[in-house]
């Protein structure tokens, strides 16, 4: 069996996909500000995974970028969602309620 830690990334690999989603599912966004939610939201995430998970959601036509001139240097890649992307969020979030509602009432029986 997969030690606590072990387990614990497991699932959170598991969910960064909705997380991401979610993220970007409130405006126009920068990488660096997604892992910055995604961290203050106690996700710890670093940039190597976020940026292949990013380009995949990209590939799979969930997320649309546009470039935007940067005060402080190069321009950089704001990424939002597609109607795609609302699609694969509604159905993420849908999943995540219907699995959330089953463990929650095998916690309450455990109890």
């Amino acid at each position: 069996m997969k030690d606590a830690s072990e387990q614990k990334s497991q699932l959170r690999k598991g969910l960064l996909e909705l997380a991401v989603l979610l993220v970007v599912s409130r405006g126009s966004v920068y990488a660096s500000d997604i892992l910055k939610q995604l961290k203050d939201s106690d996700l710890l995430v670093v940039e190597g995974t976020l940026y292949p998970l990013l380009s995949r959601l990209k590939d799979d036509g969930s997320l649309g970028y546009q470039w935007q001139e940067s005060k402080s240097g190069p321009p950089r890649k704001y990424y939002q969602l597609t109607k795609k992307g609302e699609s694969d969020l509604s159905q993420l979030l849908q999943t995540w309620t219907n699995l959330s509602q089953s463990i929650n009432s095998l916690i309450k029986i455990t109890k």
